[in-house]
């Protein structure tokens, strides 16, 4: 019998002040003098922009589904949204993920707000991230609390952590997918979901 495993706490959050010190540890280890008028107020507005940044952490996307529409007349085909764009973080460089997400599922008995799929799709991405795990997180978040016949997710970034710095190539984006239920079992509904995403460009 395996020995049980001892849960390790999570970290306290540091405090307002810890952080803006942080800030200055970085701006002195990079060769600033953070005595210059220019820098004075720079780590109270990192820390501000930190706060707008990964605000996701803060929030619940599972929340944003709760409230659903039964009212539909019987519609039962796609529901796709495409083009929502999202400003990200990788999270293994602190580099910026820019991009857009499309989302489609194949409803049931119930349907929810548009904005609220976008809100899920803020809600991941204003997290520190990787392209694969965000897109999955989408997928699987809608798939669990509407359970629909089946979600698809597409996104297509680009990823400064690439073309700022190390192999510097400025224009490659990177597509990542996930199809979830009668999206990744039927063919046609995956093919359909495509083209729908692809449409007019």
């Amino acid at each position: 019998m395996a020995a049980n495993k001892k849960k390790i706490p999570k970290p306290r959050k540091p405090s307002r002040k810890q952080a803006e010190d942080a800030v200055r540890t970085l701006l002195l280890w990079a060769g600033e003098d953070t005595r210059r008028e220019g820098l004075l107020d720079t780590p109270k507005r990192v820390a501000k922009a930190y706060e707008d940044w990964f605000s996701g952490y803060r929030e619940n996307p599972v929340a944003y589904l709760q409230r659903t529409f039964e009212e539909v007349d019987g519609y039962d085909e796609m529901i796709v949204l495409r083009d929502i764009n999202f400003e990200s973080h990788c999270e293994h460089h602190m580099a910026p993920i820019i991009g857009k997400a499309h989302v489609g599922y194949l409803p049931t008995n119930k349907v929810v707000g548009i904005s609220k799929i976008a809100r899920v799709v803020e809600a991941f991405a204003r997290r520190f991230q990787v392209q694969e795990k965000l897109t999955a997180q989408i997928a699987n978040c809608i798939q669990d609390v509407l359970q629909p016949k089946g979600v698809g997710v597409v996104i297509e970034a680009k990823h400064q952590c690439m073309t700022t710095r190390g192999i510097h190539k400025s224009d490659v984006s990177m597509l990542t997918s996930q199809m979830v239920g009668t999206f990744r079992k039927d063919a046609r509904t995956r093919i359909e979901f495509l083209r729908m995403i692809d449409a007019s460009r």
